[in-house]
């Protein structure tokens, strides 16, 4: 029997996942990638969602792009606060708007908020409408709004769609 197009994707996402957390692009560490993914997707086999999108190569190579300039971005940004003679920062819990609907595209922008330094998501609303978001400096709201809608949410719009 054919494997379904939601399984490969899943056994593709889980592969990426395992080279990736592994640290070793091989030959022989992928194709271990591969078997440790399609023996998890044997047990789950029926509890998983079907996928019900299709992903633009391009716009998940400009999404990889933008959340790595994000991460350097960010990452330089906590560093220089913190090495700062005089912590000058307003940290604080920020609401924000998203019109993303699918829950892969809802945890995945909740992911590359909280894996990038100085934000981490808290919470979204029970109409998955609003995130919440911890924000090292969020002194100015709006522009933490803007910066997640205009980057992480446009980017994953344009990659899944």
């Amino acid at each position: 029997m054919m494997p379904s197009r939601s399984a490969i994707a899943y056994a593709l996402i889980l592969t990426a996942f395992w080279l990736a957390l592994s640290g070793s692009l091989t030959l022989l560490n992928s194709l271990l990638g591969l078997a440790v993914s399609a023996g998890a997707l044997l047990v789950l086999r029926g509890q998983l969602p079907e996928i019900d999108f299709r992903i633009r190569p391009i716009g998940a190579v400009k999404l990889f792009l933008l959340f790595l300039a994000e991460l350097l971005r960010s990452a330089w940004r906590v560093a220089r606060l913190v090495l700062m003679p005089r912590l000058d920062i307003e940290p604080g819990i920020v609401a924000v708007p998203v019109g993303l609907t699918r829950d892969a595209e809802l945890t995945l922008l909740a992911n590359l908020i909280t894996l990038t330094p100085g934000t981490l998501t808290v919470d979204i609303s029970d109409d998955r409408r609003v995130l919440y978001v911890h924000a090292l400096e969020a002194d100015d709201p709006d522009a933490v709004r803007r910066d997640i809608r205009s980057g992480f949410e446009r980017a994953i719009r344009e990659t899944f769609r």
